[in-house]
């Protein structure tokens, strides 16, 4: 009965479905430790349907990173649309990624984990995570900044990315630190400096 209903699920469905049981148990116990037995136990499948959909248990990693991206890509641009200023825009983006941080605790842990997987296919990845959100920034500063100087605004952007993840690090210790009082606390600093490029 089990078997039959593993064959009427479609192929996307029941990656979706891997790929979200393999970022919990990669988020709670490392990349080092999780187990491919473990994860295709919990998902109902065999291990070898875990390699042949992913080749291995890095493959697995990888999907589970760029699943991970796609969603907080579409989160803070999302969030940004119909902005009517710069500091609107900064404000709205920054709530969105510590919505989704807090939201996606175990996607945000594999992406800031990122010092045992230094050499990996998957920190470049996380690392084209980081490149994804300087992008934003810069393209936004560029909407609502004087462009001229290009090399500050991607200067800037790094510099906001950089002070949002050790925000964001910080904010695990303290709980009661929502999404909001952390927007907050980022547009309090960044922006007096951002604000002297305005438009």
């Amino acid at each position: 009965m089990t078997t039959a209903k593993r064959k009427r699920m479609p192929r996307a469905e029941r990656e979706r479905q891997m790929i979200e049981v393999a970022e919990q148990v990669f988020g709670e116990r490392g990349y080092a430790m999780a187990s491919m037995d473990e994860i295709a136990e919990l998902v109902g499948v065999s291990k070898p349907m875990l390699y042949e959909y992913f080749n291995s248990k890095e493959g697995l990693l990888l999907a589970c990173i760029r699943q991970s991206r796609a969603a907080l890509q579409e989160a803070t641009e999302q969030s940004i649309v119909g902005a009517d200023s710069a500091q609107e825009a900064l404000r709205r983006g920054l709530l969105a990624f510590f919505v989704f941080i807090r939201e996606r605790r175990q996607a945000w842990s594999l992406l800031r984990h990122e010092m045992a997987l230094i050499g990996t296919p998957a920190a470049d990845e996380i690392e084209e995570t980081r490149r994804q959100q300087t992008d934003l920034i810069t393209a936004l500063m560029s909407g609502y900044f004087d462009s001229a100087d290009t090399l500050r605004a991607e200067a800037s952007a790094e510099f906001v990315v950089g002070a949002c993840e050790r925000l964001a690090i910080w904010c695990e210790r303290f709980p009661e630190v929502t999404p909001e009082k952390a927007t907050e606390y980022a547009m309090d600093l960044l922006w007096a400096g951002l604000s002297q490029r305005a438009i």
